[in-house]
């Protein structure tokens, strides 16, 4: 059994957002973090709110597997710095930011400014677009390396959200899909 943490951005993930439409399609398998801070992201709350959807998720028993995007990228990685032994099966990291971009929500999201990508515990991946406001692709691919994850250019696909326009991302299903146990 494949257990879901859903762990969007700044103010969550809208109804049209791919993240909210795998976790309908998801049911019971999926729980969303649930941060008091999502408007003024601080990096502790979120890192809680990861703990907390992951033990929701783990009393199901079964494969975790976390399912970030944006800063929940870095919410992510930094739960798993901080529980490297959690059996977290795999990590599903779409368009971080750039904490050091020109675009990165600086006054928004403060305690994030000093996230840098270290060896994760557990299979990941990256996507990201040639043409994401708040990441190049050369960033993100660094990322990557940093975070010793496989890398994959999705295309122009701007920040991966629901401006994308990508619905049910099937495209994005299928990566995830490549991390998780037949």
């Amino acid at each position: 059994m494949v257990l879901y943490v859903i762990i969007p951005g700044i103010d969550g993930s809208d109804g049209r957002h791919w993240q909210t439409l795998w976790e309908r399609q998801w049911g019971t398998s999926a729980v969303r973090i649930s941060p008091s801070s999502w408007s003024a992201p601080d990096l502790d709350d979120w890192v809680d709110a990861v703990q907390e959807a992951y033990d929701d998720a783990s009393r199901q028993g079964g494969h975790v597997v976390l399912v970030a995007h944006s800063l929940g990228c870095w919410a992510a990685s930094a739960w798993l710095n901080r529980n490297p032994s959690s059996p977290t099966g795999s990590a599903f990291l779409v368009a971080p930011p750039d904490p050091h971009g020109s675009a990165f929500p600086r006054q928004a999201a403060a305690t994030f400014t000093g996230v840098s990508a270290q060896p994760l515990p557990c299979p990941a991946l990256v996507v990201g677009s040639t043409n994401d406001p708040y990441c190049t692709p050369e960033a993100a691919a660094g990322f990557a390396a940093g975070w010793e994850a496989r890398w994959h250019l999705a295309g122009a696909s701007g920040h991966i959200n629901s401006a994308s326009g990508l619905g049910s991302w099937q495209d994005g299903r299928e990566l995830l899909d490549s991390l998780t146990p037949r």
